[in-house]
């Protein structure tokens, strides 16, 4: 039976030099509050076999913890560190990009003081936060104009917006695509107060059905990137240079969602061969393009609109703006990203860059040393094998990079066991399970980090 009579009083507790410091730290009110709900917590527990209370000493200082314990919880981040194992280079779960060490130097730099975000200094006078990042997206991608806000799906709204509210966008009925978090481009059309005109089909759209949709209420043509899918055999869509061609005919703006953000400098990556690239939708006629800052570019959350300069001024100028502009971190965080994009060497130090065009050598040496450092570990057996990481994040559907993965079996546990307990580390590590084994793909844990992940694996056992 259990003895109510061993917890102690909430103010007898608060008199205890095990709490001294709590009271310190957290406040009375606080510790008082903590002290109440872990008394519940007692209350509930004694009379269970893993709970030892015999004495008002042992049910006091059982509480002790769990005050100090929950005090400590309620001040934790929950935002964490990640070890990404799962070869998914752009994990929107995970947070897509992570970012050089020279984007998180000047972000830091630009964090702990004032910054002339929107001063001009030359001048001594108020300035424009766009002015920022916009010289070195026109030289990555040749644009005549740029603009920042804080991600793609607030770039393709407020470009609506801006140029077609309450007038009509052709769009073709298999690029009215759904991406993660819900993001539909149709709702988004409908929030800008533009209207929906569907043309073609979902697997085929013709040049003739975008001709035959202008009329006097045709505001833009939108193009969207299919993102996260792809559909094969008998499909079709006009090129960007003839859809452009067609719009410029009449004195249309032709709009693309590309999303993917890739500058498209440097052809070497096959995962990215069929991918449109920004410049490439520019040089073919495209008049605006809007696309992601965390994806292939590999810097910070946010939304890019390029092209035409008149275009991009009266995005610029609409009220939206207000709402979807970026802050000082990001235009920090962006323009060291594209100042390494800048020179061939330098995109070797964004992460992105150097998973993508990582070798399968590579990759194997450092499955090897995993193994070499896991060998000593009771009950756990390691097997290098082939396998694919992909590009993800909505970005070259259907990607597949070569790669060599660690295949981890433990003796006694499942592979949801340990999947399990790999995410209950600290760091956390996120992995796959292929084969009825948990799998671990280097390619997307970042060099630093190897160490962390064989701890982690050893704790699991």
């Amino acid at each position: 039976m259990s003895d109510f009579r061993l917890i102690p009083s909430i103010d007898a507790l608060l008199l205890r030099p095990e709490l001294a410091g709590a009271i310190r730290q957290h406040g009375r009110d606080r510790v008082a509050i903590a002290a109440r709900a872990a008394a519940d917590d007692l209350r509930a527990a004694l009379g269970q076999p893993s709970i030892a209370i015999a004495s008002e000493e042992d049910a006091a200082a059982w509480l002790d913890r769990r005050v100090v314990e929950t005090l400590a919880s309620a001040i934790a981040p929950s935002l964490k560190r990640v070890i990404n194992a799962t070869g998914v280079v752009l994990h929107t779960n995970l947070g897509r990009a992570p970012l050089a060490a020279e984007a998180i130097a000047r972000i830091a730099e630009i964090a702990g003081g004032y910054t002339n975000l929107e001063y001009d200094l030359p001048a001594g006078g108020r300035g424009h936060r766009h002015a920022h990042a916009e010289r070195l997206l026109r030289a990555l991608t040749g644009a005549e104009s740029a603009l920042v806000v804080n991600n793609n799906a607030a770039a393709t709204l407020v470009v609506l917006a801006a140029l077609a509210a309450g007038r009509e966008v052709i769009v073709s009925r298999g690029e009215l695509v759904e991406i993660g978090g819900g993001f539909r481009v149709p709702d988004v059309m409908a929030q800008s107060g533009a209207v929906l005109r569907e043309v073609g089909t979902t697997n085929r759209t013709r040049l003739a059905d975008y001709s035959a949709a202008i009329s006097e209420r045709t505001a833009l043509i939108l193009r969207v990137h299919p993102s996260n899918f792809r559909i094969d055999g008998f499909t079709g869509r006009p090129a960007p240079a003839d859809l452009a061609e067609l719009a410029h005919r009449f004195t249309i703006p032709l709009f693309e969602d590309l999303g993917s953000g890739w500058p498209g400098t440097d052809r070497a990556m096959p995962a990215l061969a069929g991918e449109p690239s920004i410049r490439e939708s520019l040089d073919a006629g495209v008049d605006l393009v809007s696309a992601s800052g965390d994806k292939l570019l590999g810097g910070p959350q946010a939304g890019l609109v390029l092209g035409r300069r008149d275009l991009v001024d009266r995005v610029r100028r609409h009220p939206l703006m207000r709402a979807v502009r970026a802050d000082k971190l990001t235009y920090a965080a962006l323009e060291a990203t594209l100042a390494l994009w800048a020179q061939v060497p330098s995109r070797a130090s964004i992460p992105v860059h150097r998973m993508l065009t990582m070798s399968v050598d590579e990759i194997d040496r450092r499955a090897r040393a995993l193994v070499a450092a896991l060998s000593g570990a009771r009950g756990v057996s390691c097997e290098i094998v082939d396998g694919a990481s992909t590009a993800g994040g909505g970005s070259a559907p259907g990607s597949a990079l070569p790669t060599r993965l660690v295949a981890l079996a433990i003796d006694g546990r499942s592979p949801d066991e340990v999947e399990r307990r790999l995410r209950a580390h600290d760091p956390p590590v996120v992995a796959r399970i292929e084969h009825d084994r948990v799998v671990i793909d280097l390619r997307t844990v970042q060099p630093g980090e190897d160490a962390d992940l064989a701890r982690a694996i050893r704790t699991a056992v």
